[in-house]
């Protein structure tokens, strides 16, 4: 494994992409938050394609609460949960009116191998609409055991780690009541995947293309 030293402070345009209310902060709440704190400019689109008004108004609070100061634009589609792979167009032509609104430095999304087939249906559009994008794939836990093994680690400082958890049960309280939706799943998870990077906690991401420029 080889260490890869990027500067957050740099990044100013960030894309995050959800298939439900709650999948951006779930996947990559702790990446969301420690580049809240360390990158000032950023400006951040998050993507929603499902969700109903309840739902929808849960993503608004999560943005303010993982990117407080940050300029963030909230897109959503208002799509029927567990349908997106029927809604194909309308799911494309959703993210390419994000895309339009300039390049990313980076794009976070579902991944390919996530076996909901809503997260899948978002995940094989992202690299067809940010095709010269830097694209990371997070990972959800759930029933169904899909985890994969990631390509990509991102280490997660111990008191982020906790705010991660403290704001997912503060922005999402629909979910509260759901055996997977638990405090214990999700930092179970960024314990593993710390111990796979020699760090205390972090979150992990998947990747189809990486291009280095020296």
């Amino acid at each position: 494994m080889h260490a890869l030293g990027l500067r957050p402070s740099g990044l100013r345009h960030l894309i995050a992409l959800g298939a439900h209310p709650d999948d951006v902060e779930i996947g990559c709440g702790g990446l969301l938050l420690s580049l809240g704190r360390e990158a000032p400019d950023l400006v951040a689109d998050i993507v929603v394609l499902t969700g109903t008004p309840s739902r929808i108004a849960e993503a608004h609070r999560a943005a303010a609460l993982f990117l407080p100061g940050h300029k963030v634009a909230l897109h959503c589609a208002a799509l029927p949960d567990g349908r997106l792979p029927a809604l194909w167009g309308r799911v494309k032509q959703a993210l390419e009116e994000v895309a339009a609104r300039g390049p990313a430095d980076l794009v976070l999304a579902p991944r390919r191998s996530d076996a909901h087939q809503d997260h899948r249906t978002v995940a094989e559009q992202v690299t067809t609409v940010w095709r010269d994008h830097l694209v990371l794939g997070y990972e959800i836990p759930k029933w169904d055991g899909d985890l994969d093994r990631p390509t990509v680690y991102v280490p997660v400082e111990d008191d982020v780690m906790a705010e991660k958890v403290r704001l997912l049960q503060e922005a999402f309280p629909s979910q509260s009541s759901r055996d997977w939706f638990d405090p214990d799943v999700f930092l179970g998870l960024a314990r593993l995947r710390g111990m796979e990077c020699r760090s205390r906690y972090a979150e992990a991401f998947t990747t189809d293309k990486t291009v280095v420029q020296w």
